[in-house]
């Protein structure tokens, strides 16, 4: 029979683990400033686009 004595490899600290969601987050200010830019040059459009996806969410999650 074999024995257990295998290693079991763990991250070393919480750090290693934590590291791949600074560029997420980093991406997603970038994305969040990229939208409020836009929404100033174009608020008709944006205006347009909140309404028509209100208009759908209401639509298809009718309490009634």
């Amino acid at each position: 029979m074999a024995s257990s004595t295998g290693k079991h490899t763990a991250p070393e600290s919480r750090n290693e683990t934590q590291a791949p969601t600074a560029p997420r987050v980093r991406t997603t200010k970038s994305a969040l400033e990229h939208f409020q830019e836009y929404g100033r040059e174009r608020p008709g459009v944006v205006a347009l686009w909140c309404f028509g996806i209100g208009f759908v969410l209401g639509w298809k999650l009718k309490l009634w």
